[in-house]
């Protein structure tokens, strides 16, 4: 209960502390504390069997977040990344997984340690630190590169949202009409995407060279002519740059039907991050900041699999200090379910 309650309602120790002594249980900040170090010990053997399943995808959503990190008085801008093995869309039967990691700065580093290993598609946004997988001589391979739509449709839509402009007041920049035309030309690409979730890598393959090809290459078109007529000053322009300088990314998905045109699935694991900042502050240290991923590595892996992370966190704490090692795979998200609806209820409450 303190371990979901933390991660993943976001009630930090001291409000639980607090609430658990107005009903007559004295629990500590400082036992409350140790015991969730004590489980993300306990637990990390379940971290490094996702973290292998995730990194053996054939695809990756990654994605970070700010998390401040307490630092002698003060707080450090630290992050929390995010890795998203989810096969669903294009019809794979592998479980979905999410990996989490922290780290004190953003740096390049850290992309390139997470993913040391790993050789497949890679889907995010335009940060220059994962620049360096991409390279054609990197071991032991390079990342491919797949760019997401949604962040590319959000720089348009700043610019073309009406009810935005009208809260701003008298102020407000004017409606740009060639971010408009954008934002409807890439939704376009969007509502297809929405038909042919989840079918099988050929068939989505299929229906993007047939209906979405000649959008992107209208939509291609469209951007150089507008594009030529702007100044580089142009908000509107930056927007299109953002998309024309990386254009054989972004166009990726139309030769690949693992590839999605967004990277949603790793923007959904953070979210519930971005949230509960506003609850819990700051980690503590770096070391809470780590003890934090591994805790929502397991939580968020278990809500992608329909298993309630509470439920599944009570059955394993109370079984894997006597579960045989060589046996451990037994207790990740999606084999517990399987295993928990034939074990005894005792086993399974």
């Amino acid at each position: 209960m303190i371990l979901f309650e933390k991660f993943g309602q976001h009630q930090p120790l001291n409000r639980q502390s607090e609430r658990y002594a107005r009903e007559g249980v004295e629990l500590s900040l400082s036992t409350l504390a140790d015991q969730v170090g004590a489980c993300a010990a306990a637990l990390r053997p379940l971290h490094g069997l996702i973290e292998r399943h995730v990194l053996a995808g054939d695809r990756l959503h990654g994605d970070d977040t700010t998390v401040p990190i307490l630092a002698k008085g003060q707080t450090e801008t630290g992050r929390v990344w995010v890795y998203v093995r989810d096969d669903r869309p294009f019809g794979g039967k592998d479980p979905p997984a999410a990996l989490f990691y922290a780290s004190r700065d953003r740096t390049r580093g850290h992309p390139e340690r997470h993913l040391a290993g790993y050789a497949g598609i890679l889907q995010a946004d335009a940060f220059d630190g994962y620049n360096r997988l991409y390279l054609a001589d990197r071991k032991p391979g390079p990342v491919v590169e797949a760019l997401c739509w949604s962040h590319a449709r959000r720089k348009f839509f700043e610019l073309a949202d009406i009810a935005a402009n009208a809260r701003r007041g008298k102020n407000a920049p004017p409606i740009s009409p060639i971010a408009w035309e954008a934002v409807k030309r890439i939704d376009a690409l969007f509502d297809v995407e929405r038909e042919i979730n989840g079918l099988s890598v050929e068939k989505r393959l299929a229906a993007r060279r047939e209906r979405s090809a000649p959008f992107v290459a209208a939509l291609e078109g469209w951007m150089r002519a507008e594009r030529a007529k702007l100044s580089r000053h142009a908000a509107v322009a930056k927007a299109i740059d953002y998309m024309l300088t990386r254009w054989q990314a972004f166009t990726r998905f139309l030769d690949d039907g693992r590839i999605c045109l967004s990277n949603n699935a790793a923007e959904r694991a953070l979210r519930g991050l971005a949230l509960g900042r506003k609850s819990w502050l700051f980690a503590g240290s770096e070391r809470g900041a780590e003890r934090a991923a591994v805790m929502y590595t397991l939580i968020h892996t278990a809500k992608l699999n329909a298993v309630d992370p509470q439920v599944w966190l009570a059955d394993v704490l109370a079984r894997i200090a006597d579960h045989p090692v060589n046996r451990v795979d037994e207790l990740l998200p999606w084999k517990w379910k399987v295993h928990a609806e034939t074990a005894p209820l005792s086993q399974a409450a």
